[in-house]
């Protein structure tokens, strides 16, 4: 079979396209004939290794993560050997840019009949971390919601999830017009360019008592700190991602100075603490991608041997929605 690694840290170009065995599944494990992979921009910053900064460097040969959707071929010892050739999705910690993958059978996402490939990849990780990250928030009917990177993979989910719950104003940003258009049609009630000098005075604009939840995607401590400044009293912000590289360090006074609060949310983290929240989340999310109430914009499908393209497309930004790898 074929899969994608790279021996030296760099640019896209250090994507390797390399012939391997097929995987035998472990235990726990199962084995998915893969029919699409949703590319993660962290990925190009593990990719980086040391220049994007200590917190991305792995060890070599890189092995990307991804999120896989396919068809279970062959199961490990523990697991219910009925799974075979059923369609599923899964976040797939290693060597995820590949025909066939190995994935751990207890947070398989099964994909119900019908949904297109780009839709299926969410179910995993990027719809469960929008619902996710919108929960821990608190979100109640009626409150406002401020999302950063609202035409980015999960930044477009997040604003869908918000209208679901019930949010009143949603306000994203995006750097592009084409963003800007794109997270409009996705449900955006208002977006502003984040880019701009007068953005905060924008978002002021559609939220005049401030904004009672805000999704950061760890665009920066500039941008987390004016997020900060533009929560209402009692107004919550939620970080969920690393798109600036390393986090930068934010003012605690910008936090307990106006009865704000801010969380971090982490997939992982939650199956480990609240499996049982995790599993629901990934069930909520499945649910509504199946009625039609959420869906995903596929920007690009690229063949499995050009992932460098792939890593240009997300390290641009110019990205809207998800950037598929087709095996």
């Amino acid at each position: 079979m074929r899969r994608i690694r790279w021996s030296a840290y760099g640019d896209p170009g250090v994507l390797t396209l390399e012939e391997a065995a097929v995987p035998d599944p472990g235990p726990g494990q199962v084995r998915i004939r893969a029919e699409a992979v949703g590319a993660n921009y962290v990925d190009t910053l593990m990719r980086r290794g040391p220049a994007a900064g200590e917190l991305f460097v792995r060890p070599l040969p890189g092995r990307p993560t991804g999120d896989v959707t396919g068809v279970v071929d062959a199961v490990g010892d523990g697991v219910d050997p009925a799974l075979t050739g059923r369609r599923v999705a899964s976040l797939v910690a290693r060597d995820a840019y590949a025909d066939q993958v190995l994935a751990d059978a207890e947070w398989l996402a099964p994909v119900p009949d019908g949904l297109d490939d780009g839709m299926a990849t969410m179910l995993p990780m990027g719809g469960p971390v929008a619902l996710g990250a919108l929960r821990l928030g608190r979100l109640a009917k009626g409150e406002s919601v401020l999302v950063h990177s609202a035409a980015g993979g999960i930044g477009h989910l997040a604003v869908q999830l918000a209208k679901a719950l019930g949010a009143g104003t949603v306000i994203g940003t995006a750097s592009t017009a084409a963003g800007r258009a794109f997270a409009r049609e996705t449900g955006a009630d208002a977006v502003v360019d984040y880019t701009a000098a007068d953005w905060c005075d924008r978002v002021r604009a559609h939220a005049p008592g401030g904004v009672d939840v805000a999704l950061d995607t760890g665009a920066g401590a500039g941008v987390l700190a004016a997020t900060m400044e533009l929560l209402a009293p009692f107004g919550r912000a939620v970080t969920y991602g690393v798109a600036s590289g390393q986090p930068g360090a934010l003012p605690v006074m910008s936090v307990v100075g106006g009865l704000k609060s801010l969380a971090g949310y982490g997939l992982l983290a939650l199956r480990s603490a609240r499996p049982e929240q995790a599993r629901q989340d990934v069930a909520d999310v499945t649910a509504l991608a199946a009625d039609g109430t959420l869906t995903t914009h596929v920007h690009a499908r690229v063949p499995l041997a050009e992932a460098a393209r792939a890593h240009r497309l997300l390290e641009d930004r110019a990205h809207l929605g998800r950037v598929l790898l087709i095996p």
